[in-house]
């Protein structure tokens, strides 16, 4: 599976696309327009889609990759 079909998916499941759920960690302070902020480990965004979102690992990663600045 491609990283896009991958961001897809997700848009998909939830109805957020991977620019609506950045939004979302920034609010919480999980992450920065530059990616995670400062002292956040990938595993604390991957734990919330999880709760959150019911997201799977791999679908989570993708989010965490996609605000890390990952494009294609």
């Amino acid at each position: 599976m491609s990283f896009q079909a991958y961001l897809d998916n997700v848009e998909a499941k939830i109805g957020k696309s991977a620019a609506d759920l950045k939004a979302l960690a920034i609010d919480r302070g999980l992450a920065d327009e530059s990616g995670l902020a400062p002292g956040v480990k990938p595993g604390a965004v991957i734990d919330w889609l999880k709760g959150d979102f019911d997201l799977g690992h791999g679908h989570a990663m993708s989010i965490v990759a996609f605000i890390k600045g990952k494009r294609t």
